[in-house]
């Protein structure tokens, strides 16, 4: 009993540890970013008073623009890449049509191409369809890429969902959309917000793509802007309003997981997620 008890206090200790290891970045920035340049080289690691609140006020002036674009983008695309996606994981999933193994193939072996190397194509697609430099342009390219995994996940969802319910649908008269509506969506909302969640994630941290596709300093989203903000305040050695503004592009994607957290592993452990 008393090695077991140990064994457990150790397992504790070493997973604290790693929870401090991961936090502390984070707690530094937020710690840093209400100093003046005095207090952060004569205190760099500890918290300093009077807290500089106006740091924020300096920061969010110079990143509010970016962050309305990642949400506007993100939230777009995100639409987008919910609604198709979950049409096509249906059909892949539930409808018999000709070539849909070949098709499905396809899709998943998207997956094993890396994002980089499709960079110079999208540039030139976007740019033939004349929206460079666009919100059109950047959604569209967000909402392509986004598609692979999110109809495999859907399609593996669907999938899973007793046939009974189906053919006791169809017997009672609906149709596949009315199926797809009122009987898979409704049972999927766990995978639906998890994959949505996702995607957001991912669209708010991509660098490279807005970096190619979006040239007007007004339209770039905040992981882009981030860049400009930062060279702006380190030639100005302005280091509480620079952390300030990094805290702030961190505060949406964390108030989004706290609110979501349990649709989140919801979806996670339902078992709707199987590869």
């Amino acid at each position: 009993m008393i090695q077991h008890l140990r064994k457990d206090f150790w397992s504790h200790c070493f997973l604290v540890i790693l929870a401090f290891i991961a936090l502390y970045p984070f707690i530094y920035m937020i710690i840093t970013s209400f100093k003046t340049n005095g207090q952060f080289y004569s205190h760099f690691f500890g918290i300093t008073f009077p807290l500089h609140f106006e740091n924020y006020r300096l920061a969010w002036e110079s990143i509010g623009g970016y962050i309305f674009n990642s949400v506007f983008v993100g939230v777009v695309s995100v639409l987008l890449i919910i609604c198709s996606s979950a049409l096509a994981g249906y059909s892949f999933a539930r409808l018999r049509f000709l070539g849909k193994n070949f098709l499905y193939m396809s899709v998943v072996a998207l997956l094993m191409i890396p994002g980089l190397l499709t960079l110079i194509p999208l540039f030139l697609l976007i740019k033939g369809f004349g929206l460079l430099n666009s919100y059109a342009g950047l959604i569209l390219a967000f909402a392509a890429a986004g598609q692979a995994f999110t109809i495999f996940v859907f399609r593996q969802s669907f999938a899973s969902l007793p046939e009974e319910l189906f053919e006791a649908a169809r017997i009672d008269g609906c149709g596949e959309m009315r199926v797809f509506l009122q009987i898979v969506l409704p049972l999927a909302k766990p995978i639906v917000g998890t994959m949505a969640i996702w995607n957001l994630l991912t669209i708010w941290n991509e660098y490279m793509m807005p970096l190619v596709l979006i040239s007007d300093s007004s339209k770039f989203p905040i992981t882009v802007g981030l860049i400009q903000f930062k060279s702006q305040f380190v030639s100005q050695t302005l280091y509480g309003p620079m952390f300030a503004g990094y805290t702030i592009a961190s505060l949406p994607l964390l108030l989004l997981f706290i609110f979501t957290m349990r649709l989140f592993m919801k979806g996670l452990t339902s078992g709707a997620v199987k590869m």
